[in-house]
């Protein structure tokens, strides 16, 4: 399940083998691709024309012209859901100013100190939740500014267990 949004307004998608579901609801098109970013579309016995006019994969943004008429897309999956769950929220200059529990869970490791230097995807702590140790890594290249849980500690979901410098 992925969220779309279309010039601020969010749309629920789904791809089952069904087919695609906007908002819970079936929706039949037909599709024709006439190049890499041109194609045609029939939806509801009524006919498009779309393009694609720039598309950011890392921002998960695109612009598209449909029928002449430029909209502003971006994706919202659950990576990025989780990210918000982790308490992760990445801004356009991809500045993360703490890390939250994902879970309640228990603290087996704390892997760095305050002042050390990570880079991302660096192993920052162990948390132990449902008997499954879970690696908690870094989202970016920072410094860590202070750790708010020890080893041993049980801690709730979004519970502060770092914060990070990011001005390194």
């Amino acid at each position: 399940m992925k969220d779309i949004l279309v010039n601020n307004k969010t749309y629920t998608v789904e791809i089952k083998d069904e087919g695609v579901f906007i908002g819970g609801k079936l929706i039949q098109m037909d599709l024709q691709e006439y190049s890499t970013d041109h194609m045609h579309v029939l939806l509801r016995n009524k006919s498009y024309s779309a393009e694609v006019v720039k598309v950011d994969y890392k921002g998960k943004e695109a612009e598209i012209k449909i029928n002449g008429i430029l909209y502003h897309v971006s994706l919202k999956d659950e990576k990025d859901a989780l990210s918000k769950s982790l308490g992760i929220e990445l801004n356009k200059s991809q500045s993360v100013s703490n890390l939250k529990a994902p879970m309640p869970g228990l603290v087996l490791e704390i892997s760095v100190k305050t002042g050390d230097k990570v880079n991302k995807g660096d192993c920052l702590l162990v948390l132990e939740a449902m008997k499954m140790e879970n690696l908690i890594k870094s989202p970016l290249n920072a410094t860590i500014k202070s750790i708010e849980i020890n080893t041993g500690d049980k801690v709730e979901k979004n519970q502060l267990l770092i914060q990070f410098d990011n001005t390194i």
